[in-house]
């Protein structure tokens, strides 16, 4: 209890000014990151029937490069989703940004079943209509 009072002591208005702050930040680059997979990613990638062809006519080292950096954030991201979670802001659809990046085992199915959450497929749906772009395609 001593530690909660001396956290209580120590707020000051910068500080708490400081954290809204770094919120509201964090908040509008994870929304614009998630606005962006959302969007770019094909009607089809959450159908059973989807292939990926990652960068076909790059060099092994710009597909290998690329890879990792998108492994790298989408790590960041789901990692943010979870502390999201916790706190106010988009985690779920943040976890499935970061699930949607990386290349991992066995990631189909969890996506799958974030997405098909009826209130998360009507705002990406309502995101990819705004730019045009067709619906997910969902088995």
């Amino acid at each position: 209890m001593l530690w909660l009072a001396d956290f209580w002591t120590s707020l000051t208005f910068g500080r708490i000014l400081l954290g809204v702050g770094v919120f509201f930040i964090s908040l509008i680059i994870n929304a614009l990151i998630v606005g962006i997979i959302i969007v770019k990613i094909p009607a089809n990638y959450f159908s059973s029937h989807y292939q990926q062809d990652f960068l076909p006519n790059s060099s092994w080292f710009t597909r290998w490069g690329v890879t990792i950096i998108k492994n790298v954030a989408g790590v960041v991201l789901f990692i943010l989703g979870i502390a999201m979670l916790i706190g106010p802001g988009q985690g779920i659809l943040s976890i499935l940004s970061g699930l949607i990046m990386m290349d991992i085992p066995g990631k189909r199915p969890l996506e799958a079943k974030i997405i098909k959450r009826p209130a998360i497929l009507a705002a990406a749906n309502k995101l990819r209509l705004r730019y045009k772009k067709g619906p997910l395609i969902m088995d």
